[in-house]
């Protein structure tokens, strides 16, 4: 058994690389410790059963073990079961790191599987999950030369943090996480931070989510962000070279696999120039609408039943390649995009906010063939999403949601729908990362987003951001500001580079980067950036940043515009009430038994939250008229000057009342001393009825007689 092990400081973190002791039987594995954390990832091939065009088969698969930290799985099912949100972003993150490695036709299945056999809190397991899938890829005999690392950089107080701490980052008003190689930026994440997170520090467990934000978005802006990916791009170059140099003496010999390479057929490319340009040009035209088309299959099928001795496949791979390389030179010689648009230039866009009455708010948010109906519901501290991380003590909760459904319709597909996948999750989560810097004071709230994609043609996750921030505005949530995104692309020969605004799928699909940037006018809020080149300038990005920044503001413009037309759904929309009595006063809200909090409760229609120890009171019901009543009503009896003078009544006493509100089962009677008293629904007449509005009428002066009284509740018979 040949055992090797590697040491290593980098950037604040201690690493112990094990290799050739466990998992031997795979292409290349690795056991990662750093402090108390181990980390398990091996890497497996397999031969290829079948080509499906040049698409890398790659899985990642990242999991924590609850043994990991002394844990039993909770619930039914006491073993894991599906994957968590956090697991499912981080084998995301790792795909996203490491795809770009593998040569181009490279068609082998790969599988890479990451454990966490061991953890502490301290752990970034991100970053240390890269370390250990890219470490057991190098060593391994899978033809992939480059490691990879990433970095993570906090905030805390303006100083920046390489690799800040769980409890840093809790602190940091940023998380930045860039992976890359020696010379290349693979992918970036960034959000800013100070919202969400320093609300959900201040539950306090007797108020439940009492949430306060901070009233700063902390926005980045774009000269700060390129200043610092330069620092990390030296910080990476580091890592990586440390590694390779290190790793290279127990590098397997590569395997000899067959790329799948796309031999362009001249005979066939010649064909198609001659006598279908119009035709792909046309499709172009069509694929330039949707974000699915048939169009080159078409075109494929109609030349290969002329030629019948020329292959389908290779005819549809020639037809794509005619289209990329017109696409590419309209863009790169002319300066034009296929739907005619300059290369900075916002597609059309409309907003329709509140279109749905029954819901707290809504947005209809449509840019081009792009469109998304964001849906906000406004919920209470009870509504929280409950998770509990890996390196948790106990559950935490998630006060504000951003969930992403992409159906098959959206791209004119028939497709079943089911259970969201990895591209949903990830969507969602950076549409949550980009809106929730802009929260300011959703007190005592839990606020659901929920985008639903009605037509897609390109970054359908950054119309979701749009999208979700005029809900918020139209469901009255306090924001700091308006939040908008734009997906920017890049296509480049090389020597010249073209950025492009707000692009669409064909962009997408044959383009160079694919850059989502989200952010106020002050700067941005989220980031997300892949790159399918060998690297991008710093220079590049900056410009890419400033071009955004452009079309950010414009969006922005349009949607301050929508947001003047706003009208509320002030009947749909729940209301809630926050503020403080003294503590000592707590006793009298209850009351005897609890009589008095209930009596409010049922007499005002809403849920009441205490808290004895501050003398922290709230109130929230669906009428914000009621609200605002039982709030005036519990502030009375708190105030010694102003508590309500109750009187002691005898069964059998009878008095004049004013009908002051009309329930279902009966109806509320102000008494002389200002108390109220209840009319059940069987004593309103001396006949049944069915709707005690047929029988009375809100302000009515009538006879009643007093039938009980327990506390502050009264139960009245009506004198005729």
């Amino acid at each position: 058994m040949n055992i090797r092990k590697f040491e290593f400081e980098h950037n604040n973190i201690s690493e112990r690389y094990t290799f050739g002791k466990v998992a031997r039987q795979s292409n290349g594995a690795v056991l990662l410790e750093s402090g108390n954390t181990v980390i398990l990832a091996s890497v497996v091939m397999n031969e290829v059963s079948e080509v499906v065009g040049d698409f890398l088969p790659l899985t990642v698969q990242y999991i924590e073990k609850s043994y990991a930290v002394g844990k039993i799985p909770g619930g039914f099912f006491k073993r894991e079961t599906k994957p968590s949100d956090f697991e499912t972003l981080t084998s995301r993150v790792v795909d996203r790191a490491l795809r770009p490695l593998f040569p181009k036709g490279f068609v082998n299945p790969v599988q890479i599987t990451i454990m966490v056999l061991s953890a502490d809190e301290n752990s970034d397991l991100q970053v240390l999950a890269l370390s250990a899938a890219s470490a057991a890829l190098y060593v391994s005999d899978i033809p992939v030369s480059t490691s990879v690392s990433a970095v993570r950089v906090g905030k805390v107080d303006d100083e920046i943090i390489i690799n800040p701490t769980l409890s840093e980052l809790n602190e940091s008003t940023l998380d930045f996480f860039v992976a890359g190689s020696k010379e290349n930026l693979m992918m970036i994440e960034m959000r800013s931070l100070g919202s969400i997170e320093t609300i959900e520090a201040a539950i306090d467990p007797s108020m439940g989510a009492a949430l306060i934000a901070n009233q700063n978005d902390n926005a980045m802006g774009e000269d700060e962000l390129v200043s610092l990916l330069e620092e990390i791009a030296n910080a990476l170059f580091e890592v990586n070279s440390d590694y390779e140099e290190k790793f290279k003496e127990i590098v397997k010999e590569p395997t000899n696999v067959s790329l799948y390479l796309q031999d362009s057929s001249e005979e066939i490319l010649a064909y198609i120039n001659s006598n279908y340009l119009d035709n792909v040009n046309a499709a172009i035209s069509h694929m330039a609408k949707s974000e699915r088309s048939q169009e080159l299959e078409l075109i494929a099928k109609e030349i290969s039943s002329e030629k019948e001795d020329w292959d389908y496949k290779s005819v549809l791979l020639m037809v794509e390649k005619v289209k990329r390389t017109i696409v590419r030179s309209m863009i790169l010689d002319d300066g034009k995009r296929a739907d005619g648009r300059t290369l900075a230039e916002v597609r059309p866009i409309e907003i329709e906010t509140n279109l749905l009455p029954s819901t707290h708010g809504s947005a209809l948010f449509t840019r081009g063939q792009t469109q998304a109906l964001v849906v906000l519901t406004v919920g209470g501290n009870k509504d929280a999403q409950m998770y509990e991380n890996l390196t948790d003590k106990g559950t935490q909760n998630e006060a504000f949601m951003v969930h992403y459904n992409f159906p098959g319709f959206s791209v004119g597909e028939a497709s079943r729908v089911g259970p969201p996948g990895r591209r949903e999750l990830g969507h969602g989560n950076l549409a949550k990362r980009a809106l929730e810097p802009a929260l300011s004071d959703v007190s005592g709230s839990t606020i659901r987003l929920v985008s639903e994609v009605l037509e897609s043609n390109g970054s359908s996750s950054m119309a979701t951001v749009c999208g979700g921030s005029m809900a918020l505005r139209a469901s009255n949530v306090p924001m700091t500001s308006l939040v908008a995104g734009v997906a920017m692309g890049l296509v480049s020969d090389g020597t010249r580079n073209a950025i492009l605004t707000d692009i669409m799928g064909l962009e997408d699909h044959d383009g160079d980067m694919d850059f989502k940037v989200a952010g106020t006018r002050e700067g941005i809020t989220a980031l997300q950036m892949d790159i399918k080149l060998d690297g991008v300038s710093l220079e590049l990005l900056k410009n890419a940043l400033n071009q955004a920044k452009d079309a950010r503001n414009h969006i922005l413009g349009i949607m301050e515009k929508a947001e003047t037309e706003i009208e509320i759904n002030e009947d749909a929309l729940p209301s809630t009430q926050i503020f403080s009595i003294d503590p000592s006063k707590i006793v009298d809200i209850i009351g005897k038994a609890g009589a008095t909090i209930r009596e409010i409760i049922e007499k005002f229609e809403v849920a009441i939250d205490l808290d004895r120890d501050k003398g922290n009171v709230k109130v929230s019901g669906k009428s914000k008229t009621k609200v605002d009543e039982a709030r005036e009503y519990i502030m009375s009896i708190a105030s010694k000057e102003k508590a309500p003078h109750r009187v002691t009544y005898k069964e059998g006493d009878e008095l004049k009342g004013t009908v002051k509100r009309i329930v279902d089962f009966g109806a509320f009677i102000e008494l002389p001393d200002g108390s109220d008293g209840l009319l059940h629904i069987s004593k309103v007449s001396q006949s049944r009825v069915n709707k005690v509005e047929d029988v009375l009428s809100i302000g009515e002066e009538i006879d009643v007689v007093i039938v009980k009284q327990k506390g502050f509740k009264i139960e009245l018979g009506r004198i005729f």
